[in-house]
């Protein structure tokens, strides 16, 4: 998607907040539910991350992650059967109790503050429509959230949201992810040389160095390190014929050179790029909005599935860069066109850091894990995420099945080897059960 492109459909999001309320909202002169509010201000975000240049999927991660957590927090607060995630994520402490408990408070007014605030923060780095359409989206709804009642109520439940923000945005500070500097590649960096190391795929200046080295040492939320779901080594790097490092590169190749047309469109649908999409965690955030909404959720069950599902995405890609930048694998065009094939060219576009794992596996198989244990093994559902970019709908049985393809998908794309993928999704399995196994209320 060109810039202007971008400008125009941010500049008719800002101008058209109110139409970011859901299909079943209620008549104009009613009040947004929580739930509404929830799912309004969720609808932004995605188009944000959309259309925010620095927003490359780990970062992405980040945002989501601090996004839902703040939401759930806000709603945890003495609200049985709701469990604090506070001494549960490294280093979160309580979240500063309200002035007077007892007191009333509007919940779709403390949570359009807790997103109005979060957004604001997480996303200060848009570009000027983006922040038109948060400024926009913060006014308009916040007017609606606020009809009918006292400024008293209005004022209290605000300054809670506010106060949950601050406190979980203060948290975030330094836990290594908060300053991305040149979009995520480091101006002082000297890839190897050696044979079977990451060399550069890309011609862009900028792309020289590798995305985000150091994402691997992040502090993690729910993983006991980033090294809790460390994985073996890679096939032995190799250039003969035969070897297994040789097969796995000559497969990447024969595969692409003979794609169905069905690979091709699972290689488009899960290729989630940055500023052509909700990036990967993206996609698995709508994913499960869609089936929230379809359950007509309330919203402690939401902030529930979205806090958790954030947590564990944003840990996946801690453990996955970790293992990244512990390999620096070369990545299957810069071998391939050295080895087998000089004219060689894959279907998608290789992104530039390190091969293993794949990334796409990781955190698919962290979601999978956790919505799996939210819906059940054999939960069916349609995933509609890129209908609007005009791909079809794809369904599938289960959660993981829809993992498996989005890992799979990145073979189809000529991007990375299989044992990345199969391992990738070894590794998401391992970074979800630490999400799984927060203490969070309702969801097992």
């Amino acid at each position: 998607m060109d810039p202007s492109r971008r400008d125009v459909l941010l500049a008719g999001l800002a101008l058209q907040v109110a139409a970011f309320l859901p299909r079943s909202a209620r008549a104009e002169a009613e009040r947004p539910s929580p739930e509404e509010v929830m799912a309004t201000w969720y609808r932004l975000v995605l188009e944000l991350v959309r259309h925010t240049p620095t927003y490359s999927p780990p970062v992405a991660s980040r945002a989501f992650a601090y996004l839902g957590i703040s939401v759930y927090e806000a709603l945890a607060q003495g609200k049985a059967p709701m469990v604090s995630l506070a001494g549960q994520l490294h280093s979160l402490k309580p979240v500063p109790a309200a002035v007077d408990p007892l007191a009333e408070c509007d919940e779709a007014v403390l949570l359009h503050s807790v997103f109005a605030d979060a957004v604001r923060i997480f996303f200060s780095n848009t570009g000027p429509t983006g922040q038109r359409a948060m400024k926009a989206m913060t006014d308009r709804l916040g007017a609606k959230v606020a009809a009918g009642l006292s400024p008293e109520v209005v004022e209290r439940s605000a300054a809670q949201g506010r106060a949950v923000v601050d406190h979980i945005v203060a948290w975030s500070q330094d836990d290594g992810g908060a300053v991305i500097e040149n979009m995520g590649f480091p101006l002082d960096y000297e890839p190897s040389r050696d044979p079977g190391h990451w060399r550069p795929t890309s011609t862009i200046a900028q792309q020289q160095a590798p995305l985000l080295p150091n994402w691997g040492t992040n502090r993690p939320f729910a993983m006991p390190s980033p090294t809790a779901c460390t994985l073996p080594p890679p096939p032995a790097y190799s250039e003969e014929k035969g070897t297994e490092f040789y097969a796995e590169a000559l497969e990447v190749y024969e595969t692409v050179r003979n794609l169905t047309p069905e690979q091709t469109a699972i290689a488009r649908f899960w290729s989630d790029d940055p500023m052509l999409s909700t990036t990967p965690p993206g996609h698995w955030n709508q994913i499960a909005l869609e089936q929230l909404e379809i359950e007509n959720a309330p919203a402690r069950r939401r902030a529930e599935v979205m806090a958790r599902l954030g947590i564990t995405v944003a840990d996946a890609f801690i453990a996955c860069w970790q293992s990244k930048y512990e390999y620096d694998l070369v990545r299957p065009v810069t071998y391939i066109k050295k080895v087998i094939d000089k004219t060689w060219e894959p279907l998608l576009i290789t992104p530039p850091f390190p091969e293993y794992p794949s990334g796409h596996s990781t955190q698919s198989g962290a979601a999978a894990r956790v919505l799996t244990a939210i819906w059940g093994n054999n939960f069916a559902f349609t995933d509609t995420s890129h209908e609007d970019d005009g791909l079809p709908s794809r369904s599938y049985p289960s959660f993981w099945a829809a993992a498996d393809e989005a890992g799979i998908s990145r073979l189809y794309g000529g991007i990375h080897f299989r044992s990345a993928i199969d391992r990738g999704l070894e590794q998401g399995r391992c970074v979800g059960a630490f999400a799984v196994a927060l203490k969070m209320g309702a969801q097992a």
